[in-house]
């Protein structure tokens, strides 16, 4: 019987505060609210926890300006003295705010910066939405080739090889594909590699092994670039002339190129529209990819977003999509994050878009690899794939050729 009293006591005493507690906020209005964060001494809340994780901008007032009081330092009892008026959170706060009174012994720009909180969002966007996205759209390429493969299946030389061979391209022309082709494999694995690695590499060949790979990745990065850039403008120069739109390319285009259904090859000079798009994008990407990384090598010296992001204020287009003015003054931390994002979103549509070329330019297309293994191709290839230029090269040969024969003598 004491047991059972005591148990309803207890379960009373629990209850009672839940249902007086309504009550007494009623009664004592907003004036008896505790004032915030009384219970926790100003540090933070479960309410700015959850705040946090619901996405929601929290005043961080209570944080940023807690970095310690001089004043209140404990007077000097020894000879050292006292550490001052903040604790070690209180400086680690400072540095996290940019308010400490920083003091190194390097010189550069930026070289005080110890802690920058706002990257945070870049780091975020790094390690999950550009992995996930930029990882399942190099997937998706390949598995579109895959298919592509195995519905269409090379494309094979209909008619009978004459034996006899053409020149496509010279030893300048095929020097500079390869340059391009191989810098930017070499670029695009050591990108990978960097990317990925943390999560993909290490769990297999652990930290020690990794930060090997990860420092060749990240010197071969930096250096191959040079001959990349090089090598961009080398096939610019090469080709520009010939990738420039003409009207055989419309009937290309509305025929598929012949990619899709046999016994079909729509006339071309010596680039198909196909082709002539793939030049384009390789150039246009290949700048954008360009400049980012000169930007992420030198970033004290060719900032580009913050005058980019001025140019588009001024034409109205981030209003336009409704995301009010962008930055137009950044630190030199912010220019990398957002040099490093275009630079690696760039990547991942370039690479996917070479997967396919190279497939094309390989087993997808019989006789393509020849043209820049040799520079020479069968006449037959040359007929059905780019008659009009095959006609232009026979016309030319037939005019070199009455040049050297020799004159009839007269009768």
């Amino acid at each position: 019987m004491i047991k059972t009293f005591c148990r309803l006591l207890i379960l009373a005493l629990s209850v009672a505060p839940l249902a007086w507690a309504p009550a007494a906020a009623q009664q004592g209005g907003a004036a008896e609210q505790p004032a915030p964060r009384a219970s926790t001494g100003g540090a933070q809340t479960l309410e700015d926890i959850l705040a946090r994780q619901r996405g929601e901008n929290l005043d961080d007032g209570f944080r940023r300006e807690a970095t310690g009081d001089p004043a209140r330092a404990a007077g000097i009892a020894a000879q050292l003295g006292t550490l001052g008026g903040a604790s070690d959170s209180d400086v680690f706060r400072a540095l996290r705010y940019g308010s400490a009174d920083v003091t190194v012994s390097a010189r550069g720009p930026a070289t005080d910066v110890i802690i920058q909180d706002s990257g945070m969002w870049w780091l975020e966007l790094r390690k999950g939405p550009l992995l996930i996205w930029g990882g399942w759209l190099l997937a998706a390429m390949i598995v579109v080739v895959l298919v592509y493969l195995s519905i269409r299946g090379p494309i094979r030389i209909e008619g009978a090889k004459t034996g006899r061979s053409i020149l496509r391209f010279s030893a300048i022309e095929r020097f500079s594909h390869w340059l391009l082709a191989g810098s930017f494999i070499l670029l695009g694995l050591s990108g990978l590699i960097t990317l990925f690695g943390r999560f993909a590499l290490i769990p297999i060949f652990g930290k020690d092994f990794f930060s090997v790979i990860a420092l060749a990745s990240k010197w071969i990065h930096n250096n191959v670039a040079w001959a990349f850039m090089a090598a961009l403008v080398m096939v610019f120069v090469c080709w520009v002339v010939h990738n420039v739109p003409n009207r055989a390319d419309l009937i290309w285009l509305a025929k598929g190129g012949g990619l899709f259904s046999k016994h079909v090859h729509p006339p071309a000079r010596k680039f198909n529209a196909g082709q002539k798009i793939v030049f384009w994008v390789v150039i246009v990407l290949g700048i954008s990819i360009s400049a980012s990384g000169l930007s992420l090598l030198f970033p004290f010296e060719m900032p580009m977003f913050a005058k980019t992001f001025e140019i588009l204020n001024a034409l109205g287009l981030p209003q336009l999509f409704g995301m009010g003015e962008l930055a137009t003054e950044m630190t030199p931390h912010e220019e990398m994050q957002y040099a490093q994002l275009w630079h690696s979103v760039v990547a991942f549509v370039f690479m996917a878009i070479i997967i396919a070329h190279i497939y094309l330019g390989s087993v997808g297309m019989e006789g393509a690899f020849e043209s820049m293994e040799t520079g020479e191709v069968d006449r037959q290839w040359a007929k059905e794939h780019h008659s009009l230029w095959y006609e232009e090269v026979v016309a030319e040969e037939q005019e070199a050729a009455s040049r050297e024969a020799p004159a009839t003598p007269a009768e």
